[in-house]
């Protein structure tokens, strides 16, 4: 008869796997609470004691850690010598091996849990169990996943090597993320000696960031609440590679908010953000930054969206609409189209320490995400003309958005509204016309400040703002040529301010 070793943490389906084992001639040896629960749905077991002739000890740290369990495990069914050590010590094979973790990741999780309640969760025989069958997969069936209890019991019965083979895979792919979780707590210095990450696969995509390349979404398995990874997909086509990208920066600008906001990202860049007292109000502001760009973007808000809100957006073809909820009234109107996608999404702020990856060939870069935020105590005053009170305000909600923006990065805006942005440039002075032509074409220009993202190697971006009616600046400082530019804005009437705080997004 085969036999079959079951002990899991996971109940679910164990015990219709158990019977179908036992339908298909295998007699099922077990631990602890898995043993019970098994025994007392009527499915004969025998105890793991029995077979290793020795008690679980230790509080259950050991079970399983045994030579009649993991010779019947590894030995190798094709080699003689290996078989008859087998029979000389009365140990049967084991054919079959069932078993998922001790909850770590679930565990960390946990508000106010305890260094000693979390090492008491790191599981020892079971990752050694399975990693001993996914070893010997050419005559073990490694198990990990409830999920596939049913795919085992048919591959059983029609012998499926290639599904045992895949299974073992699994498990090593299982056993290295539980581990990367246990190193991870144990050691959470951000950038140890060596690195390991571990993600779920959430979907597969169509296609990358062009039709010719795969790709696949993957998770973390506790993802920020403030993310697309914790959103929730309430209508339209499947996201693409492309739309995720553009929903995640839409989603880190709109994180920094308070104030009802919205966010309009194109190609990975805000097209227009806008401030409000109520999200309608947000809205108009942000679609009127850029009615052109905004064609085909992304859209996030922080607050609900109303009846008043989805209409004016309905009117429009937006790629996918963010918000914590969408009215009943709003989402039907905006449901009308099927391709749009409507997402509901958590709101918070990024936790200091988060940190953000970059894949280069060849490696990986690692940094915290820029959490940095100037507000106005923030701001020195460099040049004779003082910042009215209203152009501070305007400094820092301009200072906000830039940091979203890539780099050359120029933002136009008032205090509550993005009227020009300029990116991507080879030379900030590009960035700079282009930010103040948009500008200008806006009613309120004559409100208008600007920020850079990096200081101004030289005066021709001040002299270019003064002459365009521009009347405060704000830039982090730091050029060998500091002095010309606030020269020029001393000759020009421009008021300026450093913060010393640079904010490079490339």
């Amino acid at each position: 008869m085969k036999r079959a070793l079951i002990s899991v943490f996971n109940k679910t389906g164990v015990v219709d796997f158990a019977r179908g084992l036992v339908d298909l001639g295998f007699e099922i040896v077990s631990t602890g609470g898995t043993a019970r629960h098994l025994s007392s749905a009527g499915v004969p077991v025998i105890s793991v004691e029995s077979v290793t002739q020795f008690p679980e000890m230790l509080d259950g740290r050991v079970k399983t850690l045994h030579p009649r369990i993991h010779a019947g495990i590894l030995a190798q069914r094709d080699k003689t010598e290996h078989m008859q050590t087998l029979s000389e010590n009365d140990i049967e094979p084991i054919d079959v091996v069932c078993v998922n973790l001790y909850p770590f990741s679930e565990t960390i999780n946990r508000p106010d849990v305890s260094r000693t309640e979390a090492i008491e969760q790191i599981d020892i025989g079971g990752p050694t169990a399975l990693r001993a069958a996914a070893k010997n997969a050419k005559d073990v069936w490694a198990v990990a996943d409830p999920s596939d209890y049913s795919a085992v019991l048919s591959g059983i019965k029609s012998e499926d090597a290639t599904l045992r083979s895949q299974l073992a895979a699994k498990v090593f792919s299982f056993t290295a993320a539980y581990d990367a979780a246990i190193a991870h707590y144990l050691n959470p210095e951000p950038f140890p000696e060596k690195l390991t990450m571990t993600y779920q696969k959430r979907q597969a995509l169509r296609y990358g960031e062009n039709a010719h390349q795969q790709a696949a979404f993957y998770t973390k398995e506790y993802p920020s609440k403030i993310s697309l990874a914790s959103a929730n997909q309430l209508h339209g086509k499947e996201l693409s590679y492309n739309n995720i990208k553009d929903a995640d920066a839409a989603l880190s600008a709109l994180s920094e908010f308070d104030r009802p906001a919205v966010v309009a990202v194109k190609h990975m860049n805000p097209c227009g953000i806008g401030l409000g007292d109520d999200i309608e109000q947000a809205w108009d502001k942000a679609y009127s930054a850029d009615k052109m760009s905004i064609f085909g973007g992304i859209v996030a808000l922080n607050r609900s969206v109303d009846l008043a809100t989805a209409t004016k957006m309905h009117a429009l073809f937006l790629e996918i609409i963010m918000a914590p909820a969408f009215d009943d009234d709003a989402y039907a109107i905006l449901a009308k189209k099927k391709n749009v996608r409507l997402l509901t999404i958590g709101l918070g702020k990024a936790q200091p320490g988060e940190l953000e990856a970059i894949s280069v060939t060849g490696g990986l870069l690692l940094q915290n995400k820029d959490l940095q935020t100037e507000v106005i105590t923030d701001m020195t005053v460099v040049t004779e003309i003082q910042p009215t009170e209203a152009e501070l305000k305007a400094l820092q909600f301009a200072q906000t958005v830039v940091k979203h923006v890539k780099s050359n990065a120029i933002v136009v805006a008032t205090t509550d509204q993005t009227l020009g942005i300029g990116c991507g440039q080879m030379n900030r002075i590009g960035s700079v016309e282009l930010a103040i032509s948009a500008a200008k074409k806006q009613p309120r220009f004559n409100e208008a400040v600007l920020a850079s993202d990096a200081f101004f190697p030289m005066d021709d971006c001040v002299e270019y703002a003064a002459k365009h009616g521009i009347h405060a600046i704000i830039q982090p400082g730091g050029s060998i040529r500091d002095q010309d530019s606030i020269d020029k804005a001393n000759e020009l009437g421009i008021a300026m301010v450093t913060t010393g705080v640079r904010h490079f997004r490339h």
